[in-house]
């Protein structure tokens, strides 16, 4: 068997990724210099600026002039829209979806996990990965985290067919209450762009949300996910309410 070799600017992107959701790189926080960075991955300054470059387009860094490189958070989310599936959204253009599943595993929380879903480090989480198509065409890469003890079973769901929302809610009897959700553009790169069949570079919206839910009672986050639509194939809209009649009319 062939061995595939990673190129080393992805090796020290995977591991920035890493370091951010494990919080050893924290939030608002600078990252390491490009120098530091260097010597820890024992790699070029070049490799290392291709490695931050794209972190920065995915929406996971951002640059201040003149001061460094910083983590990005999830200030100033906005309630911009209803929690509704991915297949509903394609179902309500008149559209056939589908999804397949590309990971289905039970791993255990890493520390952002653990902040987001309040679970402990010796916390499992349900990770699913999965590619969402509308007639056929690739619009929709979203990868989901459950806590596994408030969803003892759920990885034996066949989730290319079963929707998610409706399996929480019939056999978990979960019902789902609201959602912290943020909106960003980003640009497609590695499996992401692979998987939705575009070019590296192409811009994407990327959603990232916390869902609330009640379970056996309690309120609790039961979910957090990150979703990267295709722009060129999906749009979004706003309904705005109106300040009320100006006075004198």
């Amino acid at each position: 068997m062939q061995t595939i070799r990673m190129p080393k600017y992805y090796i020290v992107k995977r591991s920035i990724i890493e370091k951010i959701d494990n919080e050893e790189f924290q939030v608002s926080e600078m990252i390491p210099s490009e120098r530091e960075l260097m010597a820890m991955f024992a790699v070029s300054r070049i490799t290392v600026r291709k490695a931050v470059e794209e972190l920065e387009q995915e929406g996971y860094l951002y640059k201040v002039q003149g001061k460094g490189t910083y983590v990005k958070g999830d200030q100033n989310s906005q309630d911009l829209f209803s929690i509704t599936s991915c297949t509903q959204d394609v179902l309500r253009l008149g559209m056939t979806p589908s999804r397949k599943v590309i990971c289905a595993a039970v791993i255990s929380a890493d520390k952002k996990r653990q902040r987001l879903l309040n679970l402990s480090a010796e916390d499992k989480v349900f990770q699913l990965v999965r590619v969402y198509f509308a007639d056929g065409e690739p619009i929709n890469y979203t990868t989901t985290y459950l806590p596994v003890k408030y969803f003892p079973g759920v990885d034996k769901y066949d989730f290319s067919k079963d929707s998610l929302y409706d399996t929480l809610e019939s056999v978990y009897g979960v019902s789902i209450t609201h959602a912290t959700r943020t909106v960003e553009a980003i640009i497609a790169h590695d499996d992401i762009a692979e998987n939705l069949d575009v070019e590296d570079g192409v811009p994407l919206l990327l959603f990232q949300c916390t869902t609330m839910g009640y379970v056996n009672g309690k309120e609790i986050p039961i979910e957090t996910f990150k979703c990267n639509y295709r722009s060129d194939k999906f749009k979004f809209y706003i309904n705005q309410a109106g300040r009320g009649k100006p006075h004198g009319i």
